[in-house]
């Protein structure tokens, strides 16, 4: 059982599925509802999409902002940090510009000039200051005055300065060699355990030892303004802070930001920290750790600027970085500044609510709104749904009032107008209605009537008409009374083709239906009345279509009917003048048609309508009934076909008869 029930599972699911999703398709819902929806709809879309650029536009403005801030922080701590670098040069110019450096005194009272220089080191709290002589040989060195006499022309900067005896100051970078031959507490001082950090390059060497000075030099001219040194100076950036600190409280003022503080700066060694005050999770400044590989390949690499989005240590910052060149114009490390990306975000995220809010407060005001303007309108469509069924069940007294001045108000002064044409309407119906059913019965007592009457005196006329003619056939009559007997004669005729007339109309035979060429039966119709003599002054016309398929049809009825019209179209054109007979398939091929087209005198407007009414005739009394056209029509109605007419009086009269040819390719 379980194996049978199993696969008929998902086809009763399908069938409630189906059955459920037709019961929805059949919810009624009214226009109020649809219109709340439609606008719902609407403003869902809108809002989303505007939502969504409006959050996008509000986050890019506030990035925008944040980082034309950083471009600006960095301009500022270039300035910082160039003004520091100034300042070095002022004072090495300084000692340069000494007496007792000029004199030559440094080589003759190396003791006196070291310890004056010494002072004045300490004073201007420089890590770095000595004298070389005119080839560059190490004359002074106040941190380290044991050792002197190595060559410094390898230093760029000196050697710029023995070459063009003009002030320079630069960016240096030094080995650990050279710091050592200055003190080794400044190499020391610059020596750095490389810290792993998160998306930094890839980098073998764990230590660094050399170091990023800030150094000066200036050329020394004796009193007779010969050149006779160079006197040098520097700081050392490496854990040397008050640059970096000068440049958080210049531009960010110490601001934090749920309790960290929200900017930074740092100076970089190529991309590694050596004086920073940005944190790592412990607290402490993250000297040691490397700038992230984007930044580096981008700023020291491709010697351009960032400003934008980088990861600093442990967090996401807008930043701005630049590199920092040597002497000769060579990348040595990177200087930065930047703030916490998370005051930005907290910030695009507010916008973005109070964006949304409003947004979601104007929709939601705007639904009100309209949810009033629906209901206005549904009340009216409502009241013509109500008016409109009460038409519709009968009541044609239904009205609708609707006070708004549009096309509501418009369409409900056209349903009154309608309901009020159709009740009028409706009583002219019932009016004619009435009218026709009575003449209808009145026709048909009338037709019994003549149809018994007809049949009683059938059997009278036929015995007038018979001794009648034996009376006329007798030789013992006087020819005055034969004349009286001729005429008795001729009406007894007349009669009885009345007679006849009134029984085949009140009772038509059925027709006998099969294979029919209409050509030839109206080809056999010329032939019969060809040789009348109402027939010699009329030129007949035949226009037949060849290829005319048989119809299905009673080919005795046909002929009757088109000899009624044959003889009509002579009798109409008192026997002189054309007919035209024609015979065509319909374009369409559903119909055969048949044209009877005479130049005879035409029916009138007002009597074109009521040709086909039995004994209706414009014939004068005694030459026709009025019987053939009714007779003809039914026929052709028989056949399920149609018989209509055109004319215009003095051009003559076209009878048209339309036989269906559906049946034709069988037949």
């Amino acid at each position: 059982m379980s194996t049978v029930s199993q696969p008929n599972a998902p086809k009763a699911e399908a069938a409630a599925g189906g059955l459920s999703l037709a019961a929805l398709r059949r919810v009624r819902l009214t226009i109020a509802t649809k219109l709340i929806a439609g606008f719902l709809l609407v403003c869902l879309i809108v809002g989303i999409t505007f939502g969504v650029i409006g959050v996008h536009i509000i986050g890019g403005l506030v990035v925008d902002e944040a980082q034309e801030k950083v471009r600006t922080d960095l301009n500022v701590a270039r300035e910082i940090y160039l003004n520091h670098l100034d300042r070095i040069g002022d004072k090495v110019r300084f000692v340069a510009g000494r007496t007792f450096v000029r004199d030559g005194s440094s080589a003759k009272d190396r003791d006196k000039v070291v310890e004056t220089l010494a002072a004045f080191r300490e004073r201007e709290r420089l890590d770095v200051l000595g004298v070389t002589d005119a080839k560059g040989a190490v004359v002074v060195r106040v941190t380290n005055p044991a050792v002197f006499g190595d060559d410094q022309v390898r230093d760029p900067l000196i050697a710029r300065v023995l070459q063009s005896r003009e002030p320079a100051a630069s960016t240096c970078l030094v080995s650990g060699d050279e710091l050592r031959k200055e003190s080794p507490a400044l190499a020391e001082r610059a020596r750095f355990e490389v810290a792993p950090t998160p998306k930094s390059r890839p980098r073998a060497e764990r230590e660094e030892t050399s170091g990023l000075m800030l150094k000066a030099a200036a050329p020394i001219f004796d009193i007779k303004n010969q050149f006779i040194g160079v006197a040098y100076g520097g700081v050392l950036l490496n854990r040397n802070f008050e640059i970096v600190d000068k440049i958080k409280q210049t531009v960010f003022q110490d601001v934090k930001y749920q309790g960290e503080e929200i900017g930074s700066a740092t100076i970089f060694q190529d991309d590694l920290r050596i004086s920073t005050n940005v944190q790592n999770e412990t607290g402490a400044r993250a000297i040691g750790t490397r700038a992230a590989q984007d930044v580096y390949d981008h700023v020291v690499k491709q010697g351009e600027r960032w400003i934008g989005r980088a990861y600093v240590v442990n967090a996401w910052y807008i930043t701005a970085y630049e590199p920092i060149r040597d002497v000769v114009n060579r990348i040595v490390g990177m200087l930065y500044v930047g703030v916490r990306e998370q005051k930005y975000t907290d910030t695009r995220s507010r916008a973005a609510a109070a964006f949304i809010g409003i947004t979601l407060a104007g929709g939601a005001a705007s639904m009100c709104l309209f949810y009033f303007i629906a209901r206005n309108i549904s009340v009216s469509v409502h009241k013509l749904v109500l008016a409109s069924r009460e038409v519709a069940r009968g009541n044609l007294d239904a009205r609708v009032e609707i006070a708004s001045q549009d096309e509501l108000h418009e369409l409900a002064d056209t349903f009154n107008s309608m309901a009020s044409s159709l009740k009028k309407r409706d009583e002219k119906l019932k009016e004619f209605a009435r009218r026709k059913i009575m003449q209808s019965e009145r026709l048909a007592v009338i037709g019994q009537l003549a149809a018994g009457v007809a049949h009683e005196m059938n059997n009278p006329l036929t015995g007038i008409v018979t001794y009648s003619h034996l009376l006329l056939e007798n030789g013992d009559v006087r020819d005055s009374t034969k004349e009286f007997l001729r005429k008795i004669a001729t009406q007894a005729d007349r009669c009885r083709g009345i007679v006849r007339g009134l029984l085949d109309f009140s009772r038509p035979k059925k027709p006998d239906k099969r294979s029919c060429n209409l050509n030839l039966v109206l080809q056999e119709c010329v032939s019969l009345v060809e040789n009348q003599a109402l027939f010699h002054n009329i030129k007949v016309e035949k226009n037949f279509q060849r290829d005319l398929p048989l119809v299905i049809a009673d080919p005795a009825l046909i002929q009757q009917v088109f000899m009624n019209l044959i003889i009509n179209a002579a009798e109409a054109m008192d026997g002189k003048g054309r007919l035209d007979l024609t015979t065509r398939l319909e374009p369409d091929g559903d119909y055969a048609e048949i044209f009877f087209a005479d130049s005879g005198h035409g029916i009138s407007e007002e009597n074109i309508e009521r040709v086909f009414d039995p004994f209706f005739t414009t014939k004068e009394v005694g030459h026709g009934t009025g019987l053939g056209l009714a007779i003809s029509s039914g026929i052709v109605k028989e056949h399920d076909g149609t018989i209509a007419v055109e004319s215009e009086v003095g051009k003559g009269a076209t009878f048209i008869i339309r036989l269906p040819a559906r049946d034709l390719n069988k037949a």
